[in-house]
């Protein structure tokens, strides 16, 4: 019954998939990118293999994640390619409070104390509002073209691709 479906399926992702597609890509293209600049400062033989595995296992997810954007919805790819870091920089700031937002709401349904979830919910306001400033700046600086799926993924591939070819 399966291989029946699967030979039915349209040959193309559908829209949630490009979209959780693209989170995964610019999140692991923008920690590759991270761990290639802090590679040379790791002293410790140990966790500087453990950086050496994570970079490795990071470039193989990206290889195997990029081969999935022509099935994309909208595949065409702009050319316009970004030299600077502005991108990097915002988009590794708006991944941490993406990040922290996930982390303020699992505290909060696991909190007992009163005084304590009170500061949470604080805590993830703010951190809800940094991420809308964040996402604001890469929107209105071209960053992150949240409308515009084709220009979306071709940030994303040019961002993965980026990461590829940094050296470490």
């Amino acid at each position: 019954m399966y291989q029946h479906y699967a030979s039915q399926a349209p040959q193309h992702l559908a829209w949630h998939e490009t979209l959780d597609l693209h989170e995964l890509v610019a999140f692991q293209s923008i920690g590759l990118m991270k761990l290639k600049k802090a590679y040379p400062k790791v002293t410790d033989p140990t966790l500087k293999k453990l950086y050496q595995q994570a970079i490795n296992s990071l470039s193989k997810n990206l290889q195997e994640l990029l081969a999935f954007y022509p099935l994309a919805p909208h595949p065409e790819h702009g050319s316009d390619y970004r030299d600077d870091e502005l991108p990097f920089y915002a988009g590794d700031l708006l991944a941490l409070f993406k990040t922290g937002v996930r982390n303020y709401a699992i505290a909060i349904t696991e909190t007992a104390t009163p005084a304590l979830r009170k500061v949470l919910k604080q805590q993830i306001n703010n951190t809800i509002d940094m991420h809308a400033a964040v996402y604001s700046y890469m929107y209105q600086n071209g960053y992150y073209p949240s409308y515009n799926l084709t220009q979306l993924l071709s940030n994303d591939i040019n961002l993965a691709k980026k990461a590829l070819s940094k050296g470490i």
